[in-house]
């Protein structure tokens, strides 16, 4: 049987197969709330044959979200339509599982369509934060320096959404650990400046990811899977880099971290990305070779020989589909019939499987 197929059993969970809907921000909520567009959208992706659906970065607290249509998991009330998601994705013998995540100093901006700058105070801005008061592109106002309160409450922000997110029924969770946003921001040099524990050395910059991580791991069940997504690298002289990458991956496999999901980039406008087909594959295939944690693929994995040949050479052992699935939320089950794999097909669906 193709790789693509092959369960995988990560502590109590067992994934029929290694197909992932990667976190896609959606940036269709209000006030954090989930609503039809979430419950359709991933929602057909478990119909479509996903073992593990991810909802895309839901905020710890409304100072968190990247715009104020994000998703979001910081009050009760987030959690009874997030709920009937989990209910539905189960019901399709799929995986639910939750990116948690906090902004910093990529908060308070518009959607991308709606132009994605930097809100002004009559649209609604909000005082972002990070590690140090240095901002992500010129000309946009300058974060708060976090002090030890400010570390201390996104800390236990974490662990608040955590436990929503398990009454709320998803199965795994992700720390968002990438992509310039504020965990991010203190792991990278680039952005993190600070003189104090949490700044500095490596262990110094790391320190408040471990602290998440730890935090959350001691209210998330130890039957179930915790990961990570980082960025492997910046992509900038100077910057955080794929040693560092594998450094942080040994000690966060020892905080009971299960998987590290390796994308790359977003800390810095002067990135420079060669960008092109598994691009980011090298990062999650030398992670899992030299610490031996679990390790997820994502970019540019558009088709069932990539994905395949990805896993069947221990390169990484889940694949993160993003766009692809956006352009066909029925792709595990088209792969399948690709690879003339018998897998299971809603019996809705029946009469169109042959």
């Amino acid at each position: 049987m193709a790789q693509l197929f092959e369960i995988l059993q990560i502590r109590d969970i067992v994934l029929k197969n290694r197909v992932v809907v990667s976190p896609m921000c959606e940036y269709s909520s209000v006030d954090g709330y989930a609503n039809d567009w979430h419950l359709v959208h991933l929602g057909s992706r478990a119909v479509g044959g996903a073992a593990l659906v991810f909802t895309e970065a839901a905020a710890v607290s409304p100072e968190a979200r990247i715009t104020p249509d994000d998703l979001g998991i910081w009050e009760p009330g987030h959690v009874n339509f997030l709920k009937r998601i989990t209910s539905f994705i189960e019901k399709q013998g799929s995986v639910a599982g939750i990116q948690l995540a906090h902004a910093g100093r990529k908060a308070s901006h518009h959607s991308p369509w709606k132009s994605g700058k930097f809100l002004s105070e009559q649209e609604g801005a909000w005082l972002t934060v990070a590690p140090s008061a240095v901002s992500y592109k010129q000309g946009e106002p300058l974060p708060k320096e976090m002090d030890i309160t400010d570390i201390q409450t996104v800390i236990q922000d974490f662990v608040t959404s955590a436990e929503l997110a398990l009454s709320a029924g998803f199965k795994i969770v992700e720390i968002h650990a990438a992509h310039g946003y504020l965990l991010h921001s203190f792991l990278s040099p680039l952005s993190n400046k600070r003189t104090d524990d949490y700044g500095g050395t490596f262990d110094n910059r790391v320190r408040i990811l471990k602290e998440v991580v730890s935090a959350v791991r001691n209210v998330w069940p130890a039957n179930l899977p915790l990961f990570v997504r980082i960025s492997a690298t910046d992509w900038v002289p100077g910057g955080w880099t794929i040693e560092d990458s594998v450094k942080l991956a040994k000690e966060l496999l020892i905080l009971g971290t299960d998987l590290i999901d390796c994308s790359s980039g977003g800390n810095s406008p002067l990135q420079q990305i060669p960008v092109s087909p598994l691009y980011q594959v090298p990062f999650a295939e030398q992670v899992k070779n030299e610490t031996g944690i679990l390790t997820g693929a994502v970019g540019l994995i558009t088709n069932v020989q990539q994905a395949d040949a990805i896993l069947s050479s221990g390169r990484a052992d889940l694949i993160f589909f993003a766009r692809q699935l956006l352009r066909d939320p029925y792709f595990a089950l088209h792969a399948a019939k690709e690879l003339e794999i018998e897998i299971e097909w809603p019996v809705q669906y029946m009469r169109a499987k042959t």
